[in-house]
């Protein structure tokens, strides 16, 4: 249970000492993570003193509520459905515990805000397309001041333009630019070998294959000659994309999360464009394109500076 005041203080206690601090921690983990993917089968030679240091001070907050799920089980505190609490239910391995919520988090704690600035990125230099989706969103919802209609997850996928801007925007940055995955049985992939890869490519069992999601977003065999385009119309001419679409994956893999993201990313755009109807760009440097910093997900090294503008207010 919480206290009135919402919080725990668990990380003022920890070694931690802020959710800044832990943020801090989980992020210099992370990099050190990548790193460790890069270097594949010689990861375990990435092991300095920072990246143990960040992992135990991520251990030591995510283990403090590891912990109080377990002496919660079996009672039901508020009616809540509390994620961690319905894991604790099927197991009481700490471990196991530990290992669900650290992948939660990080599949879910910088891709739907990479989504989100790149978005803003975008927006701020295309605002015709801002105008576009701002006109469409309050003939549906209103603005701030006259709301038309309650938002709901069926009615945010029932705008077509906004989901055209954020498959554009995940098209041309992906929040996971990069993945892999390892044969479990000796298979084989259709193209890809021979002096025109167009040939089978065998893959032995264990090996890892990576694949380049940024780089397959702006082919301009698959996409066209605007591949490197931020042009949401697309998406309009043509709805229907397939393998070479991957911003969450797919198959028996896709991302679980895929809906959940795409509807907070959807409702955050909605939100500011109900109080906010002038989008600026306020970054100094006349850039097209993000600087971009790729460690397990994509973000925005420099950030993304706007300006948001409504004229009801002074």
């Amino acid at each position: 249970m919480l206290p009135p005041s919402g919080k725990t203080g668990v990380l003022e206690k920890c070694a931690v000492g802020s959710a800044q601090g832990f943020a801090n921690a989980f992020g210099t983990a992370q990099d050190y993570l990548a790193a460790r993917s890069r270097a594949q089968g010689l990861y375990w030679v990435v092991n300095p003193k920072e990246f143990r240091e960040a992992n135990r001070q991520v251990h030591e907050v995510v283990d403090h509520y590891v912990n109080l799920a377990l002496e919660s089980k079996g009672k039901n505190l508020d009616g809540r459905y509390i994620f961690l609490e319905a894991l604790a239910a099927d197991t009481d391995d700490p471990k196991i515990l530990r290992d669900n919520m650290l992948n939660i988090l990080l599949a879910g704690r910088d891709t739907t805000a990479s989504l989100l600035s790149s978005t803003f990125f975008y927006l701020s230099r295309h605002l015709n397309v801002w105008n576009r989706l701002r006109r469409e969103i309050v003939d549906i919802f209103g603005d701030a001041k006259n709301p038309r209609s309650e938002m709901t997850q069926t009615k945010l996928k029932d705008i077509p333009y906004l989901r055209y801007v954020l498959n554009e925007v995940l098209r041309l940055q992906p929040p996971v630019p990069i993945n892999f995955r390892v044969a479990t049985k000796d298979t084989s992939l259709p193209v890809g070998g021979g002096p025109d890869c167009q040939s089978p490519v065998y893959i032995k069992k264990g090996t890892m294959v990576a694949y380049n999601v940024f780089a397959m977003h702006r082919r301009t065999d698959l996409w066209g000659k605007d591949a490197t385009s931020f042009r949401p119309e697309r998406w309009e001419e043509n709805a229907k994309h397939g393998w070479e679409y991957l911003p969450f994956n797919g198959g028996p893999r896709i991302c679980l999360g895929q809906q959940y993201a795409l509807t907070e990313a959807s409702y955050t755009v909605v939100r500011l464009m109900q109080h906010f109807d002038t989008l600026e760009n306020a970054d100094p440097h006349p850039r097209q394109e993000p600087v971009k910093l790729s460690n397990l997900t994509m973000s925005h090294d420099l950030g993304v500076p706007i300006r948001l503008y409504s004229s009801d207010k002074p």
